[in-house]
Parts: C-alpha cells; sequence; structure tokens
C-alpha cells in the first residue's frame, strides 16, 4: 500500500505544512501515510474568516443539499476517492487503512462505513427528526410556518468544530448532517482515523457541496483548544479525562462515556432468559466500542444467574485475525492501553463483592495478543452493588457489570446514562422512566441500547445546537391582545 500524503484543508484548500508526522499500521509500524499537522497560530487565523465559507453553503436549499447528500453517500461508500492531492483510496483500501491504524476488523470497518451510508442517504428523515418535524424550507427562509404558527429560526454560528476520537468511525455520523443544515465545519480528525472524515469531506465535494465548508486540521491539543473554543459551536469526543474541562460550556457539546444501561424489571423476571439475546447485543455490538453499549445491566434479582448465562454466552466470543470475515472483536492499536484497562479491571477484582463470571468459561487471560494485535476479551463482572469500584465503568470492549439493585431503588442510583433500555411491562415503572432526568434516551421493552433509529437523535441535537428559535410578528397579521 503506497504512502500518502493527506494534507490539511483550509476551506476546501490543501494546504502541505513543514510539520508532519506518520500514521502507521499498528502490527508493524510500518507507515501508512503522513499527516500535515495544523498549530494552533494557523487554525486561529483561519476561524476568523469562516463567515465567508458558510456563503456558498447557504447559497444551496436544503432540497438541493438533501440531494447532495445522496450522492455524497453513494460516492463515499462505493468509489475511489481523492487522498491527499495525488493519492486514491477505493472503498476496500480505505477498509484496509482503517483497520490497519485502529485495529477494528474488516468487518466492523464496513458496517461502520454502511451506517454512515445510511446517514447520508437517510438524511431528510434525520433531520425532520432533529427539527421535530420542522418544514425545511424555514432555513432556507429564515421563517415559516408550523402546525399554523409563524416560526423564525437562525443560525447561532457560522462554524461547527469537530474533535474526533480514533476508536469508532461511526461517530462520524454525529457532525455530517451540520452540511445540509448550513453550517461549515472544522474537524481535528483522531491521530490513528484521519481516514473517514477525510474520505466524507471528499464524498460530499465530489457530489457538489461547496469545498470553503470544509476545513481539516490535524492538530495537536493547543490545535484542538482552539477549534473547541474558537468556533462558535462545537463537539468534542473522549473519555472524562479529555472532556471534563469543557463541562458546562454551552458552545460545547460533549460527547464522553455513555454509561448506557440495561433494566429488567421485576414483572419481566421470570422471563429475563427471554431477554439474553438483547443483552448480549446490548454489550457486544460494534465491538463493546460505542457510547451506546450497556456497560451496566440491573436487575431487581437472580443477578448471579443472569451473569452467569450472560458470562457463558460472551465467553465465546474470541479474538480473530482483524481480516477473518467472523471477526466481531476490536483490538487496540496501543497495546498499553489494553493492559492499564486490564490491570484496573483486576485491581478492582481485588475489591470484596466482585466476580468476574467470564473467567468460569474461559481459561487464561482476558489480555491476548494475535498477530500484532493485542485484545481484550469480553468481561461480565457480577458486583454486589453500585458502589463497587466495577461498578458502572465502561471501557473500549464488551464490559459490562451486573448489579442487583431492587427496582424501587433502581432510578437512584443508575446515575447520568446515555441509553437506557428498561424491559418492562409495568405502567408504574414506565412513568417513573419517562420522568427520570438520568436518562438520554430511553427504549422501553427488548430493543439494544446499540440500536438506532434514524428519526430519534441518540446523542444531543445537533439542530437545537446549531439553531435558535427567535419569537416573530409580522404586521398586517391577526394579533390576539392581552
Amino acid at each position: 500500500m503506497a504512502v500518502s500524503h493527506i494534507p490539511i484543508l483550509r476551506q476546501g484548500n490543501p494546504y502541505k505544512s513543514f510539520d508532519q508526522i506518520e500514521v502507521c499500521d499498528h502490527r508493524n509500524a510500518v507507515p501508512l501515510a503522513t499527516l500535515s499537522l495544523a498549530n494552533a497560530g494557523l487554525i486561529r487565523r483561519d476561524i476568523g474568516r469562516l463567515d465567508e465559507a458558510a456563503h456558498p453553503l447557504r447559497k444551496l436549499s436544503v432540497e438541493e443539499l438533501l440531494a447532495l447528500c445522496s450522492k455524497a453517500g453513494n460516492l463515499f461508500m462505493n468509489e475511489t476517492l481523492p487522498l491527499g492531492e495525488e493519492g486514491s483510496q477505493s472503498p476496500q483500501e480505505y477498509i484496509e487503512t482503517l483497520s490497519a491504524t485502529s485495529a477494528l476488523p474488516h468487518s466492523l470497518c464496513r458496517r461502520n462505513m454502511d451506517k454512515i451510508h445510511q446517514v447520508f442517504t437517510r438524511m431528510e428523515t434525520i433531520l425532520r427528526g432533529l427539527t421535530r418535524g420542522l418544514p425545511l424550507r424555514v432555513i432556507d427562509e429564515g421563517m415559516g410556518v408550523q402546525a399554523d404558527v409563524p416560526v423564525c429560526y437562525f443560525a447561532v454560528t457560522c462554524s461547527l468544530g469537530v474533535v474526533l476520537p480514533s476508536n469508532s468511525p461511526g461517530v462520524n455520523s454525529l457532525w455530517i448532517p451540520a452540511t445540509p443544515l448550513k453550517v461549515p465545519l472544522v474537524i481535528k480528525p483522531g491521530r490513528e482515523e484521519p481516514w473517514t472524515p477525510y474520505r466524507i469531506i471528499q464524498a460530499f465535494i465530489k457530489a457538489g457541496c461547496p469545498p470553503e465548508a470544509f476545513s481539516f486540521y490535524p492538530a495537536d491539543h493547543d490545535g484542538a483548544e482552539v477549534i473547541l473554543t474558537q468556533t462558535g459551536r462545537a463537539l468534542v469526543f473522549g473519555d472524562e479525562t479529555t472532556t471534563a474541562r469543557y463541562a458546562g460550556k454551552a458552545s460545547i457539546q460533549i460527547h464522553g462515556p455513555g454509561r448506557s444501561k440495561v433494566l429488567i424489571g421485576a414483572d419481566v423476571m421470570e422471563i429475563w432468559r427471554g431477554f439474553l439475546d438483547i443483552l448480549v447485543s446490548s454489550v457486544a455490538d460494534n465491538g463493546g466500542r460505542s457510547c451506546i453499549n450497556a456497560s451496566t445491566i440491573v436487575v431487581p434479582s437472580d443477578s448471579e444467574r443472569i451473569a452467569d448465562d450472560l458470562a457463558r454466552r460472551l465467553a465465546s466470543v474470541q479474538a480473530l485475525p482483524l481480516d477473518d470475515p467472523q471477526a466481531c472483536l476490536a483490538g487496540f492499536p496501543n497495546p498499553a492501553m489494553a493492559e492499564a484497562i486490564h490491570q484496573m479491571i483486576e485491581e478492582g477484582l481485588r475489591v470484596e463483592g466482585a466476580e468476574d463470571y467470564t473467567a468460569r468459561y474461559r481459561p487464561g487471560s482476558r489480555l491476548v495478543k494475535l498477530k500484532g494485535t493485542t485484545y481484550l476479551l469480553p468481561t461480565v463482572i457480577r458486583c454486589n452493588t453500585f458502589d463497587h469500584p466495577l461498578a458502572n465503568r465502561e471501557f473500549l470492549f464488551p464490559y459490562v457489570s451486573v448489579v442487583e439493585v431492587p427496582q424501587e431503588k433502581m432510578l437512584e442510583q443508575i446515575g447520568p446514562s446515555l441509553v437506557v433500555t428498561a424491559v418492562t411491562r409495568s405502567p408504574e415503572f414506565i412513568q417513573q422512566l419517562l420522568a427520570c432526568s438520568r436518562i438520554d434516551r430511553l427504549n422501553i421493552g427488548p430493543v439494544p441500547t446499540s440500536r438506532v433509529r434514524w428519526d430519534q437523535p441518540h446523542e444531543g441535537n445537533l439542530f437545537e445546537f446549531l439553531y435558535r428559535r427567535r419569537a416573530i410578528q409580522v404586521a398586517g397579521e391577526s394579533e390576539t391582545g392581552q
């Protein structure tokens, strides 16, 4: 595979920096690309000129942009696209390169590729979900009518900054709607994963979107800080160490650990084995890499048997070569991270009140190495209480704690949860769940936490983040006195 140079994109214009780094195959350190790095000063200067970048995008109607999204989705999925100024990358080369640097198996790369393709091609459904059915021409015209009421919306920013991780390409689906919403993008890719955002940008440009709407800045922490603080709105992805400093900042939307959960109600405990497939999917889909994977299962009784059955199922998942069609477990491009997580779990198990149930069915260590890739095998820990250090934890592999809590105390103890699947038929419990402010997205019934509906934003609402409604009155319309 030829080594490509991936430039900075300054409002769509390629720029080769003197400061560059190599992006390497994690298995053998063979360089796959050189990446130009943008310094904080350059990014700051460019952001100051982003007002101009919005004009070409705003000249297009949402209807035109939706058509371009559909075209871009097919290009992203099926066509060879530019990689740098001189190179190119076919879909298969994209999958192989992404796998080589991120340690995702080819099967999961394809699945995430398909997810991004669906975001492109189902964009009208997504926008109607984000806008809660707003007539989309209101975005073009600034005002209109919804449910016989005059409405007016305006963009609160001329740019959306995005600081991306390297752990899962699927997170890129969250910023794609910014383009049909007519907000230019300022993107910092993850160090090991520049491939997906760059390919998305190239698909948009080849489809006919204005290149000025896309800025791409591989950068260090200082550059990321400028993107997050100098753009009008920004998304940041990462663990709590990365995201904690931005908590409470209205202009920055945080995408950190989800601590998603499955709650099983007392009314269905007699048939809990019928939900085992839902538990397995919630924990293990996408290699356990997503914030919407369940990291805790909360039950009112029978926690030992549930943990045991779940552990038996997940212990059958083995590390396989990245190109094996059956591979469903992602590795760690940085072995030190896997080793640190493994040690953290082992130290937690030395605290009374927790047991690794998967160890009953899996000989050897959860930390394994295969053909140059380091893996952590699925792990099910039964914890006596939520206070145990291994309860309500989230790691970048299929890890789940099973905790037994009386139903009447569940919602007091679960803490903030991005997704909760509540398997129950109890009207009273459902009402309590609906009223719980700690749950961002709620699935009622046997629905995996990992299942996403395109008309239901699963993490934040990008339209409400980028646009604000203003009150409006037009002279000559009927008025109601007060």
